[in-house]
């Protein structure tokens, strides 16, 4: 796929979520209230887009606890990315560190004149120089490739949707269909819509190809111009993985991780509709690439 097509592919996909989102809120409101519920439902999903369009990134990093940093409080992070822009021909993005001795990182944003880029404390303690240059080209690749809009905002619809069901399941438990509801079948639409609301939720995520991470390490080992780079630190952070906990990890968010930062359960459960490919297949790929 060239570089063009990939970001057109991007664009539809987003145009889909973003429309998406708007028809399962407007069915959702329809089955718990009627055209009323419709209206107001269909109408909040117009309000949620636009609000993740521009703020999906800032409420990424605040889910995340990620705290911004100048190039005085962080210069070795800062030399690196800038390093990194001026080669890729990028503006350069706003840093972040979250506060966790997890190994992870990800970027956001909606373009890149609007990204940012987050990394853990952890990661900055662990990783060399060199190592950081490999996570931080990878991460900069998505940001060229506009992976990172679709993935926010994917984020933010998953998030949306499961809060949804979950409201609207309390809302059941306590009674908050009507006998009229209930007679025309709206009760049934509304459980109907609780247990698949999570569901869906889930298969959205999945609009987020597993070669977005493929594309990404190979944009980013070539802007590097050194795989074994980004193969080292992948093999670092796959072994931190199962040790160190990541202290702020949410399925509606953690397709935006370099590495799933799920763990136990949850990390089992989401392996099978998983938006990354296995670490060991992404890194006997880089260790092949000649750059």
């Amino acid at each position: 796929m060239t570089p063009g097509s990939h970001l057109a592919a991007n664009y539809a996909k987003t145009a889909m979520l973003m429309g998406g989102l708007v028809a399962l809120l407007a069915i959702g409101g329809h089955a718990f209230g009627g055209e009323r519920g419709m209206l107001m439902f269909g109408g909040l999903g117009l309000v949620m887009n636009f609000v993740m369009y521009w703020f999906s990134d800032r409420i990424a990093l605040m889910a995340h606890r990620a705290q911004e940093v100048d190039r005085h409080e962080a210069p070795t992070l800062h030399a690196v990315i800038e390093r990194l822009t001026r080669r890729a021909g990028m503006p350069m993005p706003r840093v972040y560190i979250i506060p966790s001795q997890a190994l992870n990182a990800f970027a956001t944003g909606r373009n890149p004149g609007h990204a940012a880029v987050a990394v853990t404390e952890g990661l900055m303690d662990a990783l060399d120089e060199r190592q950081l240059a490999g996570v931080l080209a990878h991460e900069l690749s998505h940001v060229r490739n506009r992976d990172v809009l679709i993935a926010t905002i994917a984020a933010g619809v998953a998030g949306l949707i499961s809060s949804l069901g979950y409201a609207m399941q309390w809302g059941f438990m306590l009674g908050g269909g009507s006998r009229d509801d209930e007679e025309r079948g709206g009760g049934l639409a509304a459980l109907a819509w609780i247990i698949v609301a999570p569901i869906v939720a889930l298969l959205i995520q999945m609009a987020i190809s597993r070669s977005r991470e493929y594309q990404a390490d190979a944009s980013g080992a070539a802007l590097l111009g050194d795989p074994g780079a980004l193969a080292d630190a992948l093999t670092t952070l796959e072994r931190a993985r199962g040790v160190v906990p990541y202290d702020f990890a949410g399925p509606a968010t953690a397709h935006l991780f370099i590495v799933n930062p799920l763990r136990g359960t949850a990390a089992s459960i989401m392996s099978l509709l998983s938006t990354h490919p296995p670490i060991e297949e992404r890194i006997r790929r880089l260790r092949e690439m000649r750059v």
